[in-house]
């Protein structure tokens, strides 16, 4: 799957920090009950790798990713974990060449103007704004679609379940990226049932192909 590909399969895609590896499966499977299918999981914990390995091993209906990828070394260790897709929180020469490289499909994180031209001009038409409140919001979305006209974003990053619509009217978003659907007390306490609820009104949000 294209990154484009991925962004037509639901309006958000959830931010996910597992930091612990039991809660893995069980929160993955509440998110693709709800109808989320696409799932990021950072690398921002020591047991990222071993959750991405484990859902993409026991939820078959999961489309799971790799978030904050940062480093080159990153791109072949997601795709021995069995990660779908990577997601930057911004773009590197580097990172560049090993995802030219490599068939891991990368939605590159850009903040300004000057990085939109140097992912497109790298071959990356579907970018992630971030940090997307930080960078101007929908304004600087607005912003970019007219000189980026080909260019699609996935906001990330200050998108709650209240602006996300907001985000997602706009004509140049092809998704959402956002942490809200896994509160951190919910998935401590297990609670697969408010994980699903939150998937379910997420998923509901705009209809996934348009």
């Amino acid at each position: 799957m294209t990154p484009l590909d991925l962004m037509r399969v639901g309006p958000v895609i959830p931010v996910i920090v597992i930091e612990d590896l039991a809660k893995a499966v069980p929160l993955a499977k509440a998110l693709v009950a709800g109808g989320v299918r696409v799932l990021e999981v950072t690398l921002r914990t020591p047991v990222a790798l071993d959750a991405i390995r484990a859902i993409a091993s026991e939820v078959k209906d999961a489309i799971v990713g790799v978030g904050t990828i940062s480093d080159p070394a990153d791109f072949e260790r997601s795709i021995a974990a069995g990660a779908r897709f990577g997601v930057s929180p911004g773009l590197t020469p580097a990172l560049i060449e090993a995802a030219l490289a490599c068939p891991l499909p990368l939605l590159p994180g850009v903040m300004t103007p000057s990085d939109v031209l140097v992912a497109r001009a790298a071959g990356f038409t579907a970018l992630k704004l971030f940090p997307a409140q930080q960078a101007g919001g929908m304004g600087m979305l607005k912003a970019l679609a007219g000189p980026f006209p080909d260019v699609m974003f996935c906001p990330t990053g200050g998108v709650t379940a209240a602006s996300a619509a907001d985000f997602l009217a706009l004509p140049n978003v092809g998704c959402v990226g956002g942490s809200w659907l896994t509160p951190k007390d919910a998935v401590a306490a297990g609670d697969w049932r408010t994980i699903t609820a939150l998937a379910r009104d997420a998923a509901g949000l705009r209809p996934p192909a348009r």
